[in-house]
């Protein structure tokens, strides 16, 4: 089996990069969850925190600086943000949180693994180096996000 190679990121978009892998982490400790039978209200109140310190504020600037780069009439752009939206919908709808943070956790991750292996990629091959330097400049305040109070998937 051919071994794939890792992403070479332009520094620009690092920090974004970076926040794609704790919404990864975020979706495997959902799974966690869910095979520990944690209780729902428990997983829900982790999703309601992580989508105010995580998701809400780094869709906000995806939208804002990121995919202007390309366009909002670039296909890329298009499903973008229709998963945006559809993953707003999943994480604050309380009508069945069963469902919805199971389907949660599953298109967050193949959201960010679309963004991270096609969609980053388009927007590093034709972003001027003014677009990345804004784009670098505004993610320079990023601090590390407080941790969880209850870490129920250890």
């Amino acid at each position: 089996m051919e071994k794939k190679k890792p992403l070479k990121r332009h520094k620009a978009l690092q920090a974004l990069s970076r926040q794609h892998h704790f919404g990864l982490l975020f979706s495997w400790k959902l799974r966690k969850g869910f095979n520990k039978n944690i209780e729902i209200e428990r997983l829900s109140e982790y999703a309601k925190w992580f989508f105010q310190h995580e998701i809400k504020p780094h869709f906000s600037d995806e939208e804002k600086y990121v995919f202007p780069i390309l366009g909002k009439d670039n296909v890329l752009i298009e499903r973008a943000l229709k998963e945006h939206r559809r993953i707003k919908r999943l994480f604050n709808d309380s009508r069945n949180p069963d469902k919805s943070l199971s389907r949660l956790e599953e298109e967050l991750d193949a959201h960010i693994r679309f963004e991270e292996r096609i969609l980053f990629n388009e927007i590093q091959k034709v972003a001027t180096e003014e677009q990345l330097e804004k784009i670098e400049e505004i993610h320079l305040h990023l601090g590390k996000t407080p941790d969880y109070h209850d870490p129920f998937w250890e």
